[in-house]
């Protein structure tokens, strides 16, 4: 998820830990601890763009990143904070909670989290919420604003982490349910429409949950379409975009192909752009793509001027965006 909404969870947890203990401090300490396997935003100083995607929601989301900070954590504030009635197993228990919370949530979206490093290499991504989406953001924001806001001694406060937590903890079981409902719904329309496939996935589209970015294929190529959670026709339009690994014998060579072959899990496709050789990374959707099915890939790797491929993941997601392409996506969201 985006940095200021665990920023704001974090925050409504260090308040329902110790808000009447510590006050304010309490929802800074839960904001640091909810930011802290972020740090990984630093190999970008000094790794490639291909090693750092490796690098990024790595270690640092780790099973073994969060048993060897939170302890530490955990030492830190009970020493600042003495004296105190909060015993050291509590800030533990708090500190861990917090930051497997994060590692948690990351694993909702397309990017993947490594769990288990260094030990495998595996990504777990339950590609069931986009990265920033309002409609999961909004509570924890609203509540925190509140907290800040709110004195002290105020018994309405434990009202609005509630409501923080709360209502963005449905939020994701509500964005389950729904990704269960869609992904039945395409697997039988990719029987019915005699789709072959040996890999497949949905995810959202972005901003919402109720649009889903559908992706079948094999080592030949890749079918791509959109299904709404709203949508009545049992179809959906496909594209289909060849794999073209062909394309990859003169750079078969190259560090970066690999890694970059490794990070998307096998979904992708290569394609020439005039001179340049393209990889597309199809786990990140489309630019605009339900409102024009051959656009480009949100993740498009320039593989010979890899000095080119500066926010690789961010730099096409609202590529060509205006108002009609938010209303756009609003039609189709409200199915076909």
């Amino acid at each position: 998820m985006d940095s200021i909404t665990h920023l704001a969870l974090g925050a409504c947890m260090g308040e329902a830990f110790a808000g009447k203990t510590l006050g304010k401090k309490a929802m800074l300490w839960g904001a640091m601890a909810k930011s802290i396997p972020d740090i990984d935003f630093i190999t970008s100083t000094w790794m490639n763009t291909s090693s750092n995607l490796l690098a990024h929601r790595g270690f640092t989301h780790s099973f073994l990143f969060c048993a060897i900070i939170t302890p530490l954590f955990a030492l830190l504030a009970e020493r600042l904070h003495r004296p105190h009635n909060i015993r050291l197993w509590q800030w533990i228990l708090f500190f861990g909670g917090v930051i497997f919370i994060h590692i948690f949530i990351d694993a909702f979206n397309n990017y993947g989290v490594g769990w288990f490093e260094p030990f495998s290499h595996q990504r777990i991504s339950f590609n069931a919420i986009y990265v920033a989406d309002p409609f999961f953001s909004v509570w924890p924001c609203i509540a925190c604003i509140a907290l800040i806001y709110l004195k002290r001694w105020i018994p309405q406060r434990k009202k609005w982490w509630r409501l923080g937590l709360g209502l963005s903890a449905l939020y994701l079981v509500y964005c389950l349910i729904n990704k269960a409902k869609v992904d039945l719904e395409v697997k039988d329309i990719l029987q019915k429409q005699q789709i072959g496939y040996t890999r497949y996935f949905t995810t959202p589209a972005p901003l919402q949950n109720w649009l889903w970015y559908v992706v079948a294929g094999n080592d030949r190529g890749y079918y791509i379409g959109f299904r709404s959670f709203f949508d009545n026709k049992k179809e959906i339009t496909f594209q289909y975009f060849p794999r073209n690994d062909s394309l990859l014998r003169p750079v078969s060579d190259h560090e970066d192909l690999q890694q970059l072959i490794r990070f998307s899990r096998q979904f992708y496709t290569v394609e020439k752009w005039g001179d340049s050789l393209v990889f597309n990374d199809l786990r990140f959707g489309q630019i605009i793509g339900w409102q024009n099915p051959r656009g480009r890939f949100v993740f498009h790797y320039f593989l010979q001027h890899p000095e080119n491929n500066t926010l690789v993941v961010q730099r096409g997601r609202f590529e060509g965006w205006n108002w009609q392409t938010a209303w756009s996506l609003v039609k189709r969201i409200s199915g076909n």
